[in-house]
């Protein structure tokens, strides 16, 4: 099928949504924005919504009534007992499986254990479904610009029949393999960015003791090997205290570390220092709650 074919496909679609949340906000915005029929499901954890219905989407407080009246359902909720409630309900009845109609394509934007990503996908495809699994990278700054990273995993045509929307809300758009490898990959890529976030953090709360200046360690590691992408994120909580820069609870953090380990093990490969940073997390919580942010585990570790 060609470009022109794909997107004019599209338009015709219907288009739910499960997680108006930090970053589900943003999709939804775009997603209306770029003129797609949206209806999302109305739940406590949704940001506040009414703008985004006033631009025209609908909302519906009944998964299973969203599923039967869409053809292509994203989900974007926190992880994988969330993914799995919303699809398979409870002891497999009153999720969206129960009322999903043939050729409906389920796209998970969520953070999810590939091996429930499987069971899930199996499971739509059993009822004549189509499934993604489509984790994102960046912040909610991004969702809201429509500058998203996608890392999808899954069947290269579907993924084509998709991409119009999917360009809605995401810049680069990567296939990355089967169904499940979109969320091992997702795991690879947090732990790399939240791991090297959880060491400077680590390595600024040392540095204090050792009597150099934030702006000093700052600007040392700009100029040398620990410049890049985490150390402009940890740079803000250093030099004025904000958080800002990366809005990720450590709760969510200690979640997608918890994931990647079992990942890990299930697969027999090494992960030492993915335990130790769980373990920083972990620190973090029991000092602070699980609700403040990863960066300020600076604080936590100066303790």
């Amino acid at each position: 099928m060609n470009t022109n074919a794909q997107e004019a496909q599209q338009e015709s679609r219907r288009v739910g949504l499960v997680g108006v949340g930090l970053m589900g906000s943003g999709i939804a915005q775009n997603i209306v924005k770029h003129g797609h029929r949206l209806t999302i499901l109305d739940h406590p954890g949704n940001q506040p919504v009414g703008a985004l219905l006033a631009a025209g989407a609908t909302a519906v407080s009944d998964v299973t009534a969203l599923a039967a009246d869409v053809d292509v359902l994203i989900l974007c909720v926190t992880g994988t007992p969330q993914v799995e409630a919303v699809m398979l309900g409870k002891d497999g009845k009153g999720g969206a499986l129960a009322s999903l109609r043939p050729g409906t394509v389920v796209i998970d934007c969520s953070t999810a254990v590939p091996d429930s990503t499987t069971k899930v996908a199996e499971a739509v495809q059993a009822r004549g479904g189509k499934f993604l699994d489509a984790p994102m990278t960046r912040t909610a700054k991004e969702a809201a610009e429509g500058r998203l990273n996608l890392l999808v995993g899954g069947d290269a045509e579907v993924l084509a029949s998709c991409l119009p929307l999917l360009r809605c809300f995401a810049e680069n758009i990567t296939h990355v393999g089967g169904i499940g490898a979109g969320h091992a990959m997702k795991l690879l890529h947090n732990f790399v960015s939240l791991g090297t976030v959880a060491l400077l953090c680590e390595a600024a709360a040392c540095a204090e003791r050792a009597g150099v200046a934030p702006d000093v360690f700052v600007e040392v590691l700009a100029k040398g090997g620990g410049n890049g992408v985490a150390l402009e994120r940890v740079k803000p909580k250093l030099l004025t205290g904000s958080t800002d820069s990366l809005k990720f609870s450590m709760a969510n953090a200690k979640k997608d570390l918890g994931y990647y380990n079992d990942m890990a093990q299930q697969s027999s490969a090494s992960h030492g220092i993915a335990q130790a940073v769980e373990k920083l997390l972990t620190h973090g919580i029991d000092t602070f709650g699980p609700d403040r942010m990863v960066l300020d585990l600076v604080e936590a570790l100066k303790k």
